[in-house]
This record gives C-alpha cells, structure tokens and sequence, in this order.
C-alpha cells in the first residue's frame, strides 16, 4: 500500500477478532515435508498473545527467518511469523497464501477468522498468512506508547486551522517518525512492500510450491502486483481483491481515498431517505462544531475530538453493516454526545477498555512511507486542500492534510513514485473490483489490470458497497472466485456481478 493514508489500515479485516501466534516446538510439530533452499519450518501449535487465546482446531505456526536486506542474502536475518491450516479435503492443490491490507495488518492474527469466510478453499489448498516484516511477531515497530498515542488524539488537530495549531501538527509527525526510527532500527530501511514480494518467494519455496497461489486484500493487491512483477515466472493462482492503484502517487492516492469515502457516505446518505449534498453539509457542519468545541463522552477523561470524530464515521463506511451504527453514532452527536463516535473510532485504532493500542498504523506508516518518495510540503498542501474540499467537505481537508503530515521529516528517504506492478510472461491475475468501495476505489482495479499487461490482468466487477467483494454477499462473486482459485477457470475479461 503503499501511498495509502491511515484510514486505509484496516482493509478487509476490519472487525476480525485477532489471535495470537509465534513458532515453538510440540507435540504437533510437523516440518519433515517441507523446506527447500536448506530452510525447513519447524511448524508447531500456537501460542497465545496478550490477552488473546492461542487458536484451536488445526492451526499451526512457525518462524522463517529471511535476510534483512535482500542485497546481502548471508547477512543478519529477522523471524516471520507465519500460520497455517492444512487443507481439510484429500484433493489438494498446495497452499494459498493471503494478506489482508494495511500495511500493517498481521495476518497470524486475521488468519483463523477469516478462515470460515474461505471454507470452500479450504478444502483444497492449506491456508496460510504471515506477519511481514516491521508488523506484529515479525520484529513488530513501535512508534510511540499508549499514553502518548491517546495524548496526541486529544491535542493534535488533524485539519490545522491557525499557526500553532499547524506547528503542533508537524512537530507531532516528526516525533513519531523519530520514535519509529528508535523501535526498528536497521529494519527501518528494509521494510518496504518490494523487500515483502521477495520474502513472499521464500514462503513460496519453504512451503514446497513451485507457484504461489495468493489471495490478497487492498495493500495486498499492490504486494501481489510487485510479487508479479518480480516473479512472473513463479505466479500461480492470484486474486486482487479491493484493489489499489498503482498509477497514483501518494497526493493522487488521497484523493481516491476522498472520493471513494464521500461516494460511500453518498450511499449511505441516500440510504437513510437523505439528499447527500444537504446530509455531507451538516455532517461537515457537525464537525466543525466538534472542532471548535470538543464533545463530552462516558468514557472517563476523554472527549470526542475532530480527528476521532472523522475516524468514528470512517469504519462504519467499510461495509454495509456498519450503517446503522453511523446513524446512531450521528444522530448522539448531534444531540452533544460523543460516546458512540468515540467508540467507533477506538475500534479503527485498535484501543481496547483499559487503554491499550494495537500497533498496526504504525508499521502502515513505517512501510509506506518507506515506500513514497513523494513529501509535498504544507505549502503545497496548502495549494491542493481546495480541491480536496471540493471533492469532500467531510473528508476532503482531512486527507489533504495528511499528505504533508503522514511522512513529515521522516528519517528514511521515500523508494518509489509508484509502484512497478508490470508482469509480461505471468499467467491470467484475477482482478476483482467494487463499485462502492470507499478505501480502495473501483477505478484502480482496471488500472491495475492494464498495468499487469495485456493478457495478465482479468477484472471482475461487482456493483456493491463496501471494501472488498469476496465473502460480501455476492454469490456471482464468490462462485466466479472460487472456480479460478479451485479449478483455473479464467473468466471473460470484464464479468460484471451486478
């Protein structure tokens, strides 16, 4: 992902329940079959996480240790946590590996939630997710403490509106790159979404595939482009779903993301009877309430400020699902209470009850910003927030700020303008785009398609809402998806599930 702001952290794992894993002997240890280049897996039961209960059935996990750089392959390595179940039928194809977005996200975590979600596959193919590099249990970045984290949600103002205000901003970007920069250490520079595609081979090689079978969500479409393009060879079965892309720069990104949330918040406004320019006004309105006047929550000491507000109505645009919580949400804040926006934008940022974050927007934020040369300046943010609100009065100047912030003073140089996805000689990808889809908009799936090469990418349309299609309602999806995955049925370039 990786010109993406925050509020694409999640991708399709949105409300997924998070388990625990990390490698360790026992008495299920099961690594004689599988190892080539003189690296075996010594794979073993899971182990719990925090608060989180090891997950049961037939899951099973293990550590891969990889070169730090890829430049120097017999230099100092780090551990990937990986997970998998095996396939549960006797007509097995190999392994199917996924990522689920972010950056950032762990798939050990995602894996055994999702898994219901996939059972179909799972009767074929052995299911299989890791935590890439700079995420998780695989030498996971921590930028900044929980305190901290909750003080800057409470003080920093996202659409700076006055000099002190924008200087605090800046000075609160600069300190969590620093801070970034203190937790990873020489993985810093090694954590970009290229150095990930070639860790995805050495899974490929020590799980006994000669191809990789792969199933990627939002930032894990741009990863499986990069892998494709480094390795056309080596593709088997690929499958893009919310797809990133990979023409836009790191401004171009922000404004697909600031249309694509104020086309789903359009739906969704028109769902409830509403005209969507009159509701995105008093939503807009509502805000700059809020940022004038925080609201007052239940939750002890803390209060709804502008910036969580808009991470509030965030999630809730992620799927269809979420729409009611919206209203309701919506409709507290408008009678001066901010307890349930509050809530919502703590499950976006991973806070639990007693006041602990999860850390997945800040190996997002190490990662792309690893990834994107590109840094404007506030002065051209400046210059581009008009058009950011016009596209957006809700998200538009929020995201446009974020342009400068999200990269601000960072410690590492940028690596790429866009990434480089071509993958002339590679068998058919499966691209699969949603209409509605707010954090990955629909356009980037033929963009993507185009970018693989004639031949290579082969989009599927659905007319939905959310982000994402696969498992979201659609059984022409679903059916179209699984027949590539299962039987290598291409379909026609261009099927539409309406």
């Amino acid at each position: 992902m990786t010109r993406f702001t925050r509020w694409a952290a999640l991708a399709a794992a949105a409300a997924l329940l998070t388990a625990g894993c990390t490698g360790g002997g026992s008495p299920d240890d099961d690594s004689a079959d599988d190892g080539r280049n003189g690296t075996a897996l010594d794979w073993g039961r899971c182990k719990a996480s925090g608060d989180e209960p090891a997950p049961g059935g037939n899951w099973q996990c293990a550590t891969l240790p990889v070169p730090l750089d890829w430049a120097k392959p017999d230099g100092p390595t780090i551990g990937l946590a990986l997970i998998r179940a095996k396939a549960t039928g006797d007509d097995r194809l190999g392994s199917l590996l996924f990522n689920f977005g972010g950056p950032g996200g762990s798939g050990v975590s995602m894996m055994p939630s999702y898994a219901p979600a996939v059972s179909a596959l799972h009767e074929r193919y052995d299911l299989v997710s890791w935590d890439p590099r700079g995420v998780a249990a695989s030498e996971g970045v921590r930028c900044r403490d929980d305190e901290d984290i909750q003080a800057a949600e409470s003080t920093v103002d996202g659409t700076p509106d006055t000099p002190a205000e924008e200087k605090a901003y800046l000075r609160d970007a600069a300190d969590f790159g620093k801070g970034c920069q203190e937790s990873a250490g020489d993985l810093m520079a090694h954590v970009s979404t290229t150095d990930t595609a070639r860790d995805m081979d050495r899974i490929r090689q020590v799980l006994g595939d000669d191809r990789l079978n792969y199933f990627g969500i939002s930032y894990g479409t741009e990863l499986g482009g990069v892998y494709a393009h480094l390795f056309p060879e080596k593709v088997g079965r690929l499958t893009l779903d919310a797809v990133v892309d990979p023409t836009a720069d790191t401004v171009g990104h922000a404004k697909n993301q600031t249309r694509g949330f104020q086309t789903a918040l359009d739906n969704y406004l028109k769902s409830t009877g509403r005209d969507p320019e009159q509701g995105s006004r008093e939503i807009a309105e509502l805000l700059d309430r809020i940022d004038a006047e925080p609201l007052p929550t239940a939750s002890s000491g803390r209060e709804l400020t502008q910036s969580l507000a808009l991470t509030g109505i965030v999630l809730p645009l992620y799927s269809k699902d979420g729409w009611p919580a919206l209203t309701s949400a919506l409709d507290a804040a408008q009678d001066g209470d901010g307890t349930e926006l509050l809530a919502l934008a703590d499950g976006y940022n991973e806070r639990d009850a007693s006041g602990r974050y999860g850390t997945t927007t800040h190996s997002q934020r190490v990662i792309s910003c690893l990834d994107d040369k590109q840094r404007p300046t506030v002065e051209e943010t400046k210059q581009l927030l008009p058009k950011f609100e016009e596209i957006s009065p809700v998200f538009g100047a929020f995201l446009g700020w974020d342009t400068a912030g999200w990269c601000h003073e960072w410690p590492v140089p940028g690596r790429f303008d866009t990434p480089e996805v071509s993958a002339p000689g590679a068998p058919p990808i499966l691209v699969v785009g949603n209409t509605g889809d707010p954090a990955t908009p629909y356009e980037g799936a033929r963009k993507m398609a185009d970018e693989l090469g004639e031949g290579v990418g082969v989009v599927l349309t659905w007319k939905g809402e959310g982000h994402g299609a696969y498992g979201s309602g659609s059984d022409c999806v679903d059916s179209t998806v699984n027949a590539y995955l299962l039987d290598g049925t291409v379909p026609k370039d261009g099927k539409v599930c309406s």
